[in-house]
């Protein structure tokens, strides 16, 4: 298979890089697709990567705002992590947000692109989420439904059973962590094929669980302010561009 040449990522804050601050990067930000980017890069002298995610997107906001955008990039690989955000909401119509994300997944490949994307993780440890996690199941089984119908390239989040150690995830237990962006990272990496030199634990020790303290200091600092943006209907990414909206040589 020849090399991936051109690299467009989609999605929210989990594609975006939220919870891996990095200096050298565009929007202070790197996270596991600028990851899957350096190692591509390593295969090819005429690497080009475009990262269009914003945090806070909707399933509706990304097919609207950044699948066009991507297909006009000409992209090879196209990676696509849509839909948290709406299971989030009080009401979310699973069953047709899912049939828009399948036209949308089979937009990207009729154009050319391979395609890969991601179940959503099991959150259901996390407090303040534990309800969702019904919802998260339904929305993996119909999206691995559409998986084998268009043959797409899979990252099975859901199931990574490394993902249950807290060193994995930031702060706010719903995004990852340095050490958890790269992770995700080789698990991309490995779905393509692609040799990397991104080393990571592969059965990662589940530390003991959080103390009390800890999840009074997180449900103060985090749960709450959440839950009050939630109801005021604040949307995290207002007025942030992508990080990297054309394509770019990565070095």
């Amino acid at each position: 298979m020849a090399a991936i040449g051109r690299y467009v990522a989609l999605g929210d804050s989990f594609t975006e890089g939220i919870g891996d601050p990095h200096p050298g990067s565009a929007n202070g930000l790197r996270g596991w697709a600028d990851l899957v980017a350096g190692q591509l890069a390593y295969h090819r002298q005429d690497f080009r990567y475009a990262n269009l995610a914003v945090r806070g997107r909707t399933m509706e906001d990304i097919l609207q705002d950044q699948v066009e955008a991507a297909i006009g990039l000409e992209p090879d690989l196209v990676t696509v992590y849509a839909g948290l955000n709406d299971l989030l909401k009080i009401r979310t119509d699973i069953d047709a947000m899912m049939a828009r994300y399948a036209a949308a997944l089979g937009r990207l490949q009729r154009a050319g692109a391979r395609v890969l994307t991601f179940t959503a993780a099991d959150i259901g440890a996390v407090p303040v989420f534990r309800r969702l996690r019904g919802r998260a199941a339904i929305y993996n089984e119909l999206l691995r439904a559409i998986v084998d119908e268009l043959d797409l390239d899979l990252v099975d989040f859901w199931r990574l059973s490394e993902f249950r150690d807290p060193r994995l995830w930031d702060g706010d237990r719903i995004h990852l962590s340095p050490l958890g962006h790269t992770q995700i990272a080789a698990r991309v990496l490995d779905k393509l094929g692609v040799p990397h030199r991104l080393t990571c634990p592969a059965d990662a020790e589940v530390l003991s669980p959080r103390s009390l303290r800890a999840d009074l200091y997180w449900a103060a600092t985090f749960a709450a302010p959440w839950v009050f943006r939630r109801m005021r209907r604040l949307t995290p990414g207002a007025g942030i561009e992508p990080k990297l909206a054309s394509m770019t040589a990565v070095f």
